[in-house]
């Protein structure tokens, strides 16, 4: 772009400096003795020349020589920039495969607080208001006056567990203390592989080695990559207003269904997250049956969860957390990098 610009003004330039007269046919003459039935030719080829040359031609062969100039000069800069971006992506992959260490260890050891994790992490994003703006998985699930409402009394040892992580994975950050926005939804990552991991042992008859190896062949991992890249979400610094949230479990599958729809969602997705929905999923299940436009995705989910591989369920579970996970949010893409300190090789004793 900048190419562009700084060539416009080469016309410019060469109004104030116009183009001099051709000098061949003289140098050619003081060199050797020529005929001048020659010289005539040869005036009359290099005239021909100048015909089809015109000057706007000259000038953007003149204005593409000092692009390609610019260009050179300029790769540096791009080798400096791509090198940046390489060190900060670096630096991003490795954090976050620590987080999900740190998170896979604590929920490993905490499997009863999975389906309050997977509602955290639903709350938290459900205040999103299309309407305002506002809202969304912003960490506001946090704050004591949000956590304590009627619709998320029962979460607070989800959010135990996500402080307790928290301060575990800040003390090894390099680049900030993690944000609860980020940290709320990641755990909800983590709860569900652990469920995806414990359905493939349960198919291999509880043989733990077997159902890893059954996971890592058949298992959804790789649908993950756009979810992993929307890191950098800010913590709210107040509580989302009140009256946003349903009671799950007292609520109807029609008021599940508005509440989705509000935020973009649709049956589908309230079906293939009825795991979020309480800490029964069976009898979650049963109810939204109930409803016509729920019920046919009840039933595919249920039958992709009996088959091998549960492809169907998996890859649609992870599409709707990844949507929700972003509802509102603008996502830096730079947190959590931190400067590389430069070594000086002058220093260096060989």
């Amino acid at each position: 772009m900048g190419v562009i610009s700084f060539i416009s003004t080469v016309p410019s330039m060469l109004a104030i400096a116009p183009l001099s007269a051709p000098t061949t046919p003289s140098l050619a003459s003081s060199r050797c003795p020529i005929h001048a039935g020659t010289i005539r030719c040869k005036i009359e080829v290099h005239n021909a020349i100048e015909d089809q040359l015109g000057r706007r031609d000259i000038l953007k062969l003149f204005g593409a020589t000092i692009g390609m100039e610019i260009l050179a000069s300029s790769g540096s800069f791009v080798q400096d920039a791509n090198a940046a971006d390489l060190i900060e992506r670096r630096q991003r992959s490795e954090f976050q495969s620590s987080i999900k260490g740190t998170l896979y260890t604590a929920i490993k050891g905490n499997p009863d607080v999975v389906p309050c994790i997977l509602t955290l992490a639903l709350n938290d994003a459900m205040t999103y208001d299309k309407a305002t703006k506002s809202g969304g998985p912003n960490g506001s699930i946090r704050f004591s006056s949000e956590i304590s409402r009627p619709e998320n009394k029962e979460l607070s040892a989800a959010l135990n567990l996500i402080e307790e992580a928290k301060k575990e994975i800040d003390s090894y950050s390099k680049g900030g203390p993690i944000s609860f926005a980020d940290l709320i939804q990641f755990a909800a990552q983590s709860a569900i592989k652990s469920t995806f991991l414990a359905s493939a042992i349960r198919k291999c008859g509880g043989n733990e080695e077997k159902g890893s190896l059954l996971y890592s062949a058949y298992g959804s991992n790789g649908q993950w990559g756009l979810f992993d890249r929307q890191f950098g979400r800010s913590d709210a610094q107040e509580p989302d207003p009140e009256g946003r949230i349903p009671q799950w479990e007292k609520a109807s599958v029609q008021e599940m269904k508005d509440k989705f729809k509000a935020i973009g969602l649709g049956p589908r997705q309230l079906a293939v997250m009825s795991a979020f929905l309480g800490p029964d999923q069976t009898a979650t299940e049963t109810l939204l049956a109930t409803d016509p436009d729920v019920a046919p995705w009840v039933m595919k989910y249920q039958r992709s969860r009996e088959t091998v591989s549960q492809t169907d369920y998996e890859v649609d579970l992870i599409t709707a957390l990844t949507k929700l996970s972003s509802l509102g949010q603008q996502i830096n893409y730079e947190a959590y990098t931190y400067p590389v300190r430069k070594v000086d090789f002058s220093k260096l004793k060989l």
